[in-house]
C-alpha cells in the first residue's frame, strides 16, 4: 500500500488534534469535578478517566504511525516497523464500555438497576468490540462483512436498551437535565453508529491508501466526539442535576 506525504501527513495532523481532544477534556473533566455533588462525582471521573485512556492510546497509535514511515528522496516509504492499529482496539475494549457506565452513572438510578444496567451494557460493548476485530485485521471482503455483522447485533442491543431500557429512568430526572440526558443517549448512537460506517470503507469502493486514510480520519473524529464531547456532555449533565437539587438555576 502506498501512501503519499500528503496522505500521511494529513492522518498525523488529526491523530494530533485527538490527541489534543482528549487531554483537554481531560483536564476539564477533572479540575471541574468538584462543582458536581458527590453523587455525581463519579461519573465525571470516569468520563476523564476515558479521555486520559483516549489520550494514551493515540499517543501510541501516533508514535507508531510515525514510525512506520519514512520520507527518502521526497517519497514516503514503509520502515520496519508496522503500524500497530491494535492500539485502537485496545483503547475501545476498556473505554466503549466505560462510556455507557458514564449515562448511566449520572442518572442516578437505584443502587441495584445501576450494577445490573452497567454489567449487562458493558459487557454487550465489550462483545461488539471483539467481534469487531478480526474483521478489521482482514482483508477479506467475505471475512470482514461476516464480523460486521455479528459485532452489530450487541450493537443494536444496546441501541434498544438506550432508547427502550432507559426512557423511564429519563423521564424521571429533573426538567433541566431531561433534554441534555436525551441528547447524550442520541450522542452515542450517533457517534457510535459512525464506526460500523467507518469500517466498510474498504469493502464500498475505496481501496488501498485512499481507505487506509478515510478509516484512520474517520475513527479519529468519531473517538473526539464519543469520547471528549459526550465526556463534557455528561458534566453538563450533572451540573443541571447538581444546581436542581439544590434549587438553583443556571442562567
Amino acid at each position: 500500500m502506498e501512501i503519499s506525504v500528503e496522505q500521511h501527513q494529513l492522518v498525523a495532523n488529526f491523530f494530533s488534534l485527538t490527541i489534543a481532544a482528549m487531554a483537554a477534556a481531560t483536564a476539564f473533566l477533572w479540575i471541574n469535578r468538584s462543582q458536581v455533588s458527590d453523587r455525581y462525582k463519579t461519573a465525571v471521573t470516569v468520563s476523564g478517566i476515558v479521555t486520559f485512556i483516549a489520550l494514551y492510546h493515540y499517543w501510541r497509535i501516533y508514535g507508531s504511525w510515525n514510525e512506520a514511515y519514512q520520507v527518502v528522496d521526497g517519497t514516503l516509504v514503509a520502515t520496519d516497523k508496522p503500524f500497530n492499529d491494535a492500539y485502537r482496539y485496545v483503547d475501545w475494549l476498556l473505554t466503549v464500555p466505560l462510556l455507557l457506565v458514564e449515562l448511566i452513572l449520572v442518572m442516578k438510578l437505584t443502587a441495584s438497576d445501576t450494577f445490573k444496567k452497567s454489567v449487562r451494557l458493558g459487557a454487550l460493548a465489550a462483545l461488539m468490540i471483539v467481534l469487531g476485530y478480526p474483521g478489521e485485521i482482514s482483508d477479506v471482503a467475505g471475512t470482514r462483512w461476516l464480523w460486521w455483522s455479528l459485532s452489530m447485533i450487541p450493537f443494536l442491543w444496546i441501541v434498544y436498551e438506550l432508547f427502550i431500557g432507559l426512557r423511564s429512568a429519563q423521564d424521571a430526572q429533573p426538567e433541566s437535565a431531561k433534554g441534555l440526558i436525551g441528547a447524550a443517549r442520541y450522542l452515542v448512537i450517533g457517534s457510535w453508529a459512525f464506526y460500523p460506517i467507518v469500517f466498510l470503507f474498504p469493502m464500498l469502493g475505496l481501496s488501498g491508501a485512499a481507505a487506509e486514510t478515510f478509516v484512520q480520519i474517520g475513527y479519529s473524529v468519531a473517538d473526539i466526539v464519543a469520547k471528549a464531547v459526550f465526556g463534557i456532555l455528561i458534566f453538563a449533565i450533572a451540573m443541571r442535576k447538581t444546581e436542581a437539587e439544590k434549587g438553583t438555576v443556571t442562567l
